[in-house]
């Protein structure tokens, strides 16, 4: 039986490596896409090898439509079929909006956003003649609810909310399936400027208690890109441990 082929933007921390390493100890093989962290990149892919899967490691900036087809290509003569992408690749900011500059904004909208925009295309394009496949949107909480002193990152991630809805129903013809995930506070590097304070408040406001882990968004993907959820698309889905309901 041919194994499936996951391709994971943004893969080297955080909630990328989360689903790389899920994906791959289910027996997918793994396209690992890092910009700058080369040597993450490389003790990732030596992990996934070491479960008995297989990957490649390929340094793309996602904000380029021109790598991005590049990309997307060097999976393609690798694998041959991709059928599913994660689009994990993202950058966060606080700022008030006063002190937000031109390049703030654009910045954020290039890897949040547009980046999201590049690879689903490419993503459909090779997922089209197969009539089946999965693309999987990482966007935020704050893409629903908004966040104060966010609103760049906020604004991004509500685009990738809309262009998950409307996407899942042009793709849906070639049996494509489109879904966001909107994960709440997520334990990684992107919010490493919280204090302690910070998490202790947030805790006490979520009815589960805690905070996120990366393997909590993973397990939800390794879901959404499986046969159990054939049915399921152009949906946002937000563990957030019910911090916001």
């Amino acid at each position: 039986m041919k194994k499936k082929t996951v391709l994971i933007t943004g893969a080297s921390r955080g909630i990328g490596r989360a689903c790389a390493l899920k994906f791959a100890l289910t027996g997918w093989n793994v396209v690992v896409n890092y910009l700058n962290s080369a040597e993450k990149a490389r003790e990732l892919l030596e992990t996934i090898k070491t479960s008995g899967a297989d990957g490649i490691a390929v340094r793309a900036d996602v904000s380029s439509p021109e790598e991005v087809e590049g990309l997307f290509n060097q999976a393609a003569e690798r694998y041959g079929e991709i059928d599913a992408v994660i689009n994990s690749a993202g950058i966060a900011q606080k700022k008030l909006f006063i002190d937000i500059t031109n390049e703030d904004w654009r910045n954020m909208l290039d890897i949040d956003l547009s980046s999201v925009f590049y690879c689903s295309r490419q993503a459909v394009r090779h997922m089209m003649w197969n009539r089946r496949g999965c693309i999987i949107n990482i966007s935020s909480i704050w893409g629903i609810t908004g966040g104060a002193c966010e609103v760049h990152y906020s604004a991004a991630k509500a685009g990738v909310i809309g262009l998950t809805k409307a996407l899942a129903k042009e793709a849906g013809q070639w049996n494509i399936r489109i879904n966001c995930i909107a994960p709440g506070v997520i334990h990684t590097d992107m919010n490493a400027d919280l204090t302690t304070a910070d998490i202790t408040e947030l805790t006490s406001q979520t009815p589960l208690g805690r905070t996120g882990k990366p393997q909590d968004i993973a397990e939800l993907a390794l879901f959404l890109a499986s046969q159990q959820s054939e049915f399921i698309t152009g949906q946002i889905i937000s563990p957030n441990g019910g911090l916001v309901i």
